[in-house]
């Protein structure tokens, strides 16, 4: 099977580790993965912040650069639900406006062909164990995206739980926010950090070597609340903890 990567604007440019795990995993698995060079920001930011219009031209390079493939994975709640959300009510708003079918056309196929890592791996592969090993305490973070408008349900967990050497601790208040929110960060940073430090707070409590979650912007919120507190609690994506094996280190 071959599939596209869809790797994300914050991956790309800040975590690359998660990229490289997700086509280390998912070669382990026999699956050949391709990066369309062409991918760019997917239009969230614009999209959540009002701009609908602006978002439509990446939507249709989004479109573009994915073209041809039967399944795109991507290491993303967040943006893998901007493609099979937001992406259809753009399509169906130009049409309405009647500017053509184009971008409702372009939505429809992406939607249908993006899949959320966890949803690739139990859904498409019909996997749970995925060969990992992780001696850690391990404590996991649900992505509201994930959660709520991608509807993962226990899939991420399930994953976790078949990881050789992991203990899988609950966390306390695991369904709610930890603040991030995208720019709902940037315009109300003193609530979104209060939601950030409660979250931060239920994680220690739990007494995890490593916070997990399945979205880098979610982690990448907690880690400067985890490094500005000090200690040894750390966050590492999903997909990191999935491509370890017994052969490989843990730090």
């Amino acid at each position: 099977m071959r599939v596209a990567l869809f790797v994300t604007c914050i991956n790309d440019a800040l975590n690359p580790n998660t990229g490289r795990a997700v086509v280390a995993l998912l070669g382990r698995l026999g699956v050949e993965v391709d990066f369309p060079a062409a991918q760019t920001c997917c239009g969230q930011p614009q999209y959540n912040t009002g701009y609908r219009r602006e978002t439509e031209p990446l939507l249709l390079r989004t479109a573009r650069a994915f073209a041809g493939y039967d399944h795109i994975v991507t290491p993303s709640g967040s943006c893998a639900a901007m493609i099979r959300d937001n992406y259809p009510r753009i399509g169906a708003k130009a049409a309405a406006e009647g500017r053509g079918r184009e971008l409702a056309d372009a939505a429809e196929s992406l939607a249908a062909r993006t899949f959320e890592l966890t949803e690739f791996l139990i859904d498409v592969l019909g996997v749970e164990d995925v060969g990992a090993h992780y001696p850690h305490r391990v404590t996991y973070h649900p992505s509201c995206h994930g959660l709520r408008m991608l509807g993962l349900g226990d899939r991420p967990r399930r994953l976790l739980e078949h990881v050789d050497g992991l203990e899988l601790v609950e966390l306390p208040g695991a369904e709610e926010c930890c603040g991030f929110g995208g720019t709902f960060a940037v315009k109300n940073p003193d609530v979104s950090a209060a939601m950030g430090a409660d979250k931060v707070r239920n994680a220690r409590a739990t007494g995890a070597d490593v916070l997990c979650g399945a979205d880098n912007s979610c982690l990448l919120h907690l880690e400067g609340t985890l490094r500005r507190q000090g200690g040894a609690l750390r966050t590492v994506h999903l997909a990191e903890i999935l491509a370890s094996t017994r052969t490989e280190a843990h730090a």
